[in-house]
């Protein structure tokens, strides 16, 4: 193990947010960021982790950003909600309808797909459910607009297409610069995630493929068809990300529908790795 990776797994509790922070870019990233005057995409996001915009807090919420949606975009983009309970119980759950999924409001990772309530128990979800309730997400990567949001379980519809499988991640990184009325967008496409076989692919505002690697993802074998409703994708994510230097706007598109997933300001906490390494320094150049 090297000697950057023994320092951020021993000092996730006692180092400040801005020495964490460099010394996880450091190991993941390949180098020193510079944050007092910030380049690379990375850099700019790691800013934002430690001086986020008061906006971030309820946008990042995942039950109070619906609020948001709701005025940008419309209750239909919404998934069907179908309980926020103050306290997950097992009258909550048998309430709920044989499928759906549970999720966290408070960070990234907490969910649980349920195709069928009879293959679970209350016992098991309950037990995730506090879990995650007590997972103190902001200390996971010190993305400080974390901090305020009181945790929340809550359930809603579980998103399929009619094969049955859950529809792609739909992650559109949009970045207004100053003086466009239209964002310059790049879309991850993460497909089959919850399957044997998940791809992650990046394509421009014009569904070019491009040779940029996404995480831990591999890449599709061939480019997919731009979908047919790309252009309402777009719509809506330039609506949703209007006001915002960059935002991330994920969406779904089951069938002929299109849903709200969720904002995301800091992607990868300002540590993500990007392959190529020019991507870091062409997106970091989007933003001023």
């Amino acid at each position: 193990m090297s000697l950057s990776k023994r320092l951020v797994d021993g000092a996730k509790d006692w180092l400040p947010d801005s020495v964490f922070l460099r010394i996880a870019h450091l190991h993941k990233v390949g180098r020193f960021p510079n944050i007092k005057a910030p380049k690379t995409f990375n850099e700019k996001i790691l800013y934002r982790c430690l001086y986020p915009d008061p906006r971030f807090v309820d946008l990042t919420d995942k039950l109070t950003v619906r609020d948001y949606v709701r005025s940008k975009i419309g209750d239909e983009h919404l998934p069907k909600l179908y309980a926020v309970p103050d306290k997950f119980t097992r009258d909550v759950f048998d309430a709920l309808p044989d499928r759906f999924v549970m999720k966290a409001n408070h960070g990234s990772g907490f969910v649980k797909l349920v195709r069928n309530k009879s293959e679970t128990t209350f016992e098991e979800l309950h037990a995730l459910a506090q879990q995650w309730l007590a997972t103190d997400f902001y200390r996971v990567a010190r993305e400080r607009h974390y901090r305020t949001i009181s945790p929340r379980i809550f359930f809603e519809e579980l998103l399929l297409e009619q094969t049955g499988i859950v529809p792609a991640d739909i992650k559109m990184h949009c970045f207004f610069r100053a003086g466009e009325s239209k964002p310059t967008v790049f879309t991850a496409l993460i497909s089959d995630r919850f399957g044997e076989h998940p791809r992650g692919d990046m394509y421009d505002g014009d569904w070019n493929r491009l040779d940029i690697a996404i995480g831990h993802y591999a890449r599709s074998d061939v480019p997919l068809p731009r979908p047919d409703n790309f252009d309402k994708l777009l719509s809506i994510a330039t609506a949703l990300a209007e006001g915002f230097e960059y935002v991330r706007v994920d969406l779904y598109a089951p069938g002929d529908k299109i849903y709200f997933g969720e904002l995301t300001f800091t992607p990868g906490a300002g540590v993500f790795p990007m392959r190529p390494d020019a991507v870091d320094y062409e997106w970091g150049r989007l933003m001023s």
